[in-house]
């Protein structure tokens, strides 16, 4: 994996302005991402509302986010998704139809389509090569927001294609991290690895300790707080209670996989999957035009 270069280190300097939008019903922090010296903004994982018991879908979530944007006169350039979220689905294409802008995952979302394409039994038709997107990023690559260089990086383990995207002084990790009180996210996803998040983490945490670090989910540590989304890298490596104040890769590992192994699967996991490894789009139609989500049995 690459280091952040110098260059790009120096951009930590710039603070962007970053705007949350919390959905209660899948714990999901999504942000609007703008560059303060122009109208430029990106939109970091979105949600599309699924009452999954009725099969509807709404976009009461994403309409927020869509009505901040036109409030502010922003620019939308951007769709970022840190990974294939197993916990909500993906508002990227509605967003897109009404305010523009590329949809962007990294380049392993061809692992993640590879894998579930065959847990789901899509066929041949399913295309598994991540055209679904509009960029595929590599480890390093950079892109703009404006004037604001984004960079992404390449932090796996909780799934093969999780990227962690740093603009400025921010950080925004997806699920490789969560609050330090809430520590890390599980790794025994198909394609998941308690190692590899161990060393994802640790590239995260050697970013400068000033630097702001947003999270994509937050559970306000079972109940016991309200909710939070931002803290520092400084604060994680100081008192994040599975890889702070020193902890090794080896009770990481240890420590994930015990716990891993008590974990229920996500809600929301068998829409989410379908909907996300197409970049936000249902399955295709049937004849009839109605849209059907499978269920593999015995199989996740």
């Amino acid at each position: 994996m690459k280091d952040m270069a110098p260059a790009q280190a120096a951009d930590a300097a710039i603070r962007p302005e970053v705007e949350p939008f919390f959905d209660p019903e899948t714990n999901t922090i999504s942000y609007v991402v703008s560059d303060p010296t122009s109208n430029a903004c990106a939109v970091i994982d979105s949600v599309m509302d699924i009452d999954y018991a009725a099969g509807r879908i709404s976009f009461k979530s994403a309409d927020r986010i869509i009505a901040f944007i036109e409030e502010k006169g922003l620019k939308l350039e951007w769709l970022i998704e840190t990974h294939v979220h197993a916990d909500h689905l993906s508002a990227a294409p509605y967003i897109q139809e009404k305010l523009g802008g590329k949809i962007g995952i990294g380049e392993k979302i061809t692992v993640v389509q590879d894998t579930f394409g065959k847990i789901f039994n899509e066929g041949t038709e399913f295309q598994r090569d991540g055209s679904q997107f509009d960029a595929l990023f590599k480890d390093g690559d950079t892109y703009k927001i404006g004037n604001l260089e984004a960079t992404a990086l390449h932090t796996p383990g909780h799934t093969p294609a999780c990227m962690t995207h740093v603009i400025g002084d921010a950080a925004f990790v997806g699920d490789t991290l969560f609050m330090p009180d809430s520590g890390s996210a599980r790794a025994d996803f198909p394609g998941g690895d308690a190692g590899t998040l161990y060393d994802s983490i640790q590239r995260v945490l050697a970013l400068p300790d000033e630097t702001r670090l947003f999270m994509c989910h937050d559970y306000g540590g079972n109940g016991q707080r309200e909710i939070r989304w931002e803290t520092t890298v400084a604060e994680e490596k100081a008192n994040n209670i599975h890889v702070g104040a020193g902890k090794t890769r080896e009770d990481f590992i240890r420590f994930r996989k015990e716990r891993d192994a008590q974990l229920a699967m996500p809600r929301l996991i068998i829409p989410s999957l379908q909907v996300n490894m197409r970049a936000g789009h249902m399955p295709p139609a049937d004849d009839d035009g109605k849209v059907f989500l499978k269920v593999p049995v015995n199989v996740l």
